[in-house]
């Protein structure tokens, strides 16, 4: 059996605003694997700065947290201490696998993210595509962070990117008849099999089935793009469910955009949705 050795690398390099400080490969669970860590970007000299926590896309299936494009740089110069995880994959775990990773990692950095400058009571959670499903159900369903000692009072906001199941029964039942009226074959592994094959589960794991008044649900803001029929379809059902339980919830759509490029553009200057984003977290980071 190999052994495999990981190695938390601090650097220090300077950007256009300030100075940023990356620690990568960060164990948060064990059995430590390459899949169960994070890195975090802090601001030089940051302390008691909220906290963004970013889930990469990929199908549930690939990707990695390195794949974070503007983001840290962008956020840290805005005063942000941002983080980003990996989590284990389909098929070689199950979905319920998937969202008790992303619950421990949160746990991780509520216990340690003072020691890198963040608050651990300001904790802003987002994710894009399959991250977008991540972060919406681990901040509707608190089971997750109950698992883990905590709760959603430390999420001040959640911003899912272009997800497609925050309602995994209204997306099975939209691809089936899409492929039905095209005289298409189902897919051996979609969205009915990602989610355990039986209508129980594919409830479970949807967002909106969790969505209560009073439950300590933070305010979201839904990133997606305009002419995406099935993200937008998705965004405006969890504004709605979320809006008749009497949590903010705003929805934005981006124009002249597609799955992979709004969150490609996520961070850079004059994006119309970072522009969103910042306005979003800048009022819910001020709210104690």
């Amino acid at each position: 059996m190999k052994k495999f050795v990981y190695l938390s690398v601090a650097i220090g390099f300077a950007t256009a605003g300030r100075a940023e400080n990356v620690k990568r490969n960060i164990p948060y669970a064990e059995p430590v694997s390459e899949r169960r860590m994070l890195d975090v970007y802090a601001p030089d000299n940051a302390k008691n700065l909220p906290v963004v926590f970013w889930i990469h896309g990929g199908g549930w299936q690939m990707g990695d947290k390195s794949s974070v494009q503007a983001k840290p740089k962008a956020f840290t110069d805005k005063g942000f201490v941002f983080v980003s995880t990996n989590y284990r994959f389909l098929p070689n775990v199950d979905m319920g696998t998937l969202v008790r990773d992303i619950a421990k990692s949160i746990h991780w950095v509520h216990g340690h993210i003072a020691e890198y400058g963040g608050d651990p009571k300001r904790l802003f959670v987002m994710g894009h595509s399959a991250g977008a499903q991540l972060a919406a159900l681990i901040c509707t369903d608190d089971r997750y962070l109950k698992a883990e000692g905590l709760s959603l009072a430390i999420i001040k906001g959640c911003v899912p990117v272009d997800g497609d199941t925050y309602d995994v029964p209204l997306i099975v039942a939209t691809g089936a008849a899409r492929r039905k009226a095209n005289g298409q074959p189902d897919p051996k592994f979609g969205h009915n099999e990602k989610f355990g094959g039986d209508p129980a589960k594919h409830v479970d794991f949807s967002a909106v089935s969790h969505v209560r008044r009073d439950k300590g649900i933070p305010p979201f803001l839904l990133l997606y793009v305009a002419d995406h029929p099935d993200t937008s379809t998705q965004a405006e059902r969890l504004c709605s469910v979320l809006s008749e339980a009497g949590i903010a919830a705003k929805l934005f759509g981006a124009k002249n955009s597609e799955h992979s490029k709004i969150n490609d553009d996520l961070g850079l200057p004059d994006d119309p949705a970072t522009k969103a984003v910042f306005e979003f977290v800048d009022q819910a980071a001020k709210k104690h």
